[in-house]
């Protein structure tokens, strides 16, 4: 289990809690993407090392390819972002790249500063309801039989779009309906071709975005666009 995330996170709060207003934000978002780092790091080289162990390979080799790759990333990642940042519209939250967890990490930075005052009104106890939900909803689909455990939605898969957007839970909906027409249709050969069909679509997906960044920044737009706006915009 890669605890990264979580060591990110008590460290955002525990430096904006100690830097104080005026730099508390900065130096918190800045600790804890240094230290997340450091430990995402440190735990995929102990994943490596066992599975190195299983497959009888040199530690030593492991260790320099990992510092190789670090090297390589220190220098591709930047210019990465740089990319997305020069070529979209990067935080804008009615565009297409949200950035959600900037939003999310940013608050729990002021959070950290400000305490629970800077949170909105009946924010906690908004907390309290939905994570009681959460509880009860899972406690529910492992207690219930399986016929009534399947209908019961998954606190996790609905709070997805909360985060990231209704996109997201539509490209979900599709999906999910095509695997169960699938299913429907050919049983054994859906359960194993899923995984590989949906590899792929991720895949695909995510690869495009290098050619679209480089026809972004060339100004070539796409000869056909759809958008949908509510009806005052119109």
């Amino acid at each position: 289990m890669n605890m990264a995330y979580n060591y990110g996170k008590v460290a955002l709060f525990v430096l904006s809690a100690m830097s104080g207003k005026h730099d508390g934000v900065i130096a918190g978002l800045v600790g804890c993407g240094l230290i997340k780092s450091i430990v995402s790091i440190s735990s995929d080289l102990m994943h490596d090392f066992k599975t190195g162990h299983l497959t009888l390979t040199s530690p030593r080799s492991m260790l320099v390819s990992q510092a190789i790759g670090t090297t390589i990333g220190c220098v591709v990642a930047p210019l990465t972002f740089f990319l997305f940042y020069k070529a979209f519209d990067i935080g804008n939250p009615d565009g297409e790249y949200k950035a959600p967890y900037a939003i999310v990490y940013r608050n729990m930075a002021i959070l950290g500063v400000q305490g629970f005052s800077a949170l909105p009104n009946h924010c906690l106890q908004l907390c309290y309801v939905f994570f009681s939900f959460a509880m009860v909803a899972n406690f529910a689909r492992d207690v219930c039989p399986e016929k009534i455990g399947k209908l019961i939605p998954l606190p996790m898969a609905m709070a997805v779009p909360f985060l990231v957007g209704a996109y997201f839970a539509i490209d979900m909906c599709v999906g999910s309906l095509i695997v169960f027409i699938w299913h429907r249709v050919d049983k054994q050969k859906a359960n194993l071709m899923v995984p590989a069909v949906a590899s792929g679509l991720i895949c695909g997906d995510g690869l495009w975005i290098l050619p679209s960044s480089i026809l972004s920044l060339a100004r070539v737009n796409p000869p056909i666009c759809m958008n949908f706006v509510p009806t005052k915009s119109t």
